[in-house]
């Protein structure tokens, strides 16, 4: 089969490495000069590495499995991670039951409570009904407002901006399961891994694999329209061209698929409302030295601009890294935010000014540099009854097919989730793709089912 994947990210490319896999010949066309998306790698001067930050859990069962397939197993590298706050201009260590129970701001029945928290959600199966609660209301009513306050609170504007008072619990409840499940239960240490060379050497295996197999990988192309043939199959018009396919797969945002595909390929529901995304401005900071020893800090200090500070360098070796350290310094915000379009010197002004207040000793001297990454959409904003506003999609034609993360309703968007609603879509959409079931026949229209918080089609 003759494949077209609309979309070169972390999905569209797992997605033709699999397809490729199983014999088709697949074409991706990726808008952007590089693959990748949120996962693609930026050039840093003494070093290449990833342009926002990204680990890999132990449970990641699914992101392993694939690293393993395609050859970079032995690249995996674990190291013993620890937790800091920055809080009261003073920063601390939680990384161990020790360290937990000295934490100074929160008395032992918050952190008997906070545990107890802990222990019921990742408890919590159903989790339809944690829509229904903020997950401010959520953690106040199970750990007190002390807790919620010191430690919650920081957490949820790290990865939410000031947008987490409209979320549900349901964010909580998926950040927990995932991010406890790096906790080494002998040790009481958190273990988080990452490939030797990063993303970067990820997605260049994976454009090895699928060209080795037959499969082309367009850049710099941007789709303008899909339509029917009338022997079956499907046009991709692009940049004056027309290429005929005979199956069809949308990986990119709904806004992406209803501008390229016309009513008789897809419809598109969208619930009681739109969905909101948020964004990210991610300074980079390039040291002589490392700036912390954690590998997260959340932050609870309304004076600094950025909600947290990832110590790369403390799970990646700096001799990865051309000698140097490497930090983060995020700032999430709704996608129409104006600090998405201030220019890069704007930005390098005001997290200048944030750097100076958490580290008042750190001098020009041992700055190698300070970059800007930004993103639009990084991931849906789950509001209170957030699936009930996720946009329906329904696929027309037998030959198209989506597959996007629009739809993550009760998991954290990490690349672990991607690479499970990827091999998800092959175990039930595999037959189709290669033509096997179509003698059974099929409805004009179907309702695209749920995968593990992701919608896929066609069905």
């Amino acid at each position: 089969m003759r494949i077209g994947i609309i979309g070169g990210g972390f999905m569209g490319m797992v997605l033709a490495y699999r397809l490729a896999r199983r014999g088709h010949a697949v074409t991706v066309f990726e808008r952007d000069t590089q693959v990748g998306g949120l996962a693609t790698h930026h050039d840093y001067g003494p070093f290449v590495w990833d342009r926002f930050y990204h680990c890999i859990l132990p449970s990641d069962t699914h992101l392993i499995r694939l690293l393993n397939d395609v050859g970079l197993g032995e690249r995996l590298r674990w190291t013993a991670t620890l937790t800091g706050f920055y809080v009261d201009q003073r920063f601390h260590s939680v990384s161990s039951s020790l360290e937990f129970l000295r934490f100074p701001l929160v008395g032992l029945w918050g952190k008997i409570r906070l545990a107890l928290t802990i222990l019921y959600a990742a408890r919590i199966r159903d989790w339809r009904r944690l829509e229904r609660i903020s997950v401010e209301e959520w953690l106040i009513r199970a750990g007190g407002r002390t807790t919620y306050e010191k430690l919650w609170k920081p957490l949820l504007l790290a990865k939410l901006g000031e947008s987490y008072r409209r979320v549900s619990a349901v964010f909580i409840w998926s950040y927990i399961k995932r991010l406890f499940s790096a906790r080494d239960a002998s040790a009481k240490r958190e273990h988080l891994g990452h490939v030797s060379g990063g993303y970067r050497a990820v997605f260049a295996r994976l454009e090895e694999l699928i060209r080795a197999a037959g499969g082309d990988i367009r850049l710099g192309v941007t789709v303008e329209r899909i339509e029917p043939r009338p022997g079956g199959g499907l046009t991709v018009a692009h940049d004056q061209r027309r290429e005929a396919f005979d199956k069809v797969i949308v990986t990119s945002p709904v806004s992406v698929l209803q501008h390229v595909a016309g009513r008789e390929l897809v419809g598109v529901a969208n619930g009681q409302g739109g969905v909101e995304y948020l964004g990210v401005v991610c300074g980079v900071l390039v040291t002589r030295r490392p700036l912390v020893p954690y590998y997260i800090v959340n932050i609870a200090d309304g004076r600094i601009p950025f909600t947290g500070v990832i110590g790369m360098s403390n799970l990646v070796s700096p001799q990865e890294l051309g000698g140097y350290h490497l930090t983060y310094l995020p700032k999430y915000v709704l996608s129409d935010d104006p600090l998405l379009r201030q220019t890069d010197d704007e930005l390098r002004r005001v997290f200048g000014e944030g750097l100076r207040v958490m580290f008042p000793d750190l001098d020009a001297a041992g700055i190698q540099s300070l970059h800007v990454n930004r993103a639009f959409k990084v991931q849906p904003l789950q509001v209170l009854n957030y699936s009930t506003l996720v946009p329906r999609v329904t696929t027309r034609h037998e030959d198209f097919f989506v597959l996007n993360t629009a739809q993550f309703v009760n998991a954290t968007l990490n690349n672990n989730e991607v690479a499970r609603a990827v091999d998800e879509f092959l175990s039930d959409y595999g037959d189709r793709l290669e033509g096997r079931d179509l003698a059974a026949g099929a409805p004009a229209a179907r309702q695209a089912p749920r995968l593990r918080g992701s919608t896929v089609g066609h069905t």
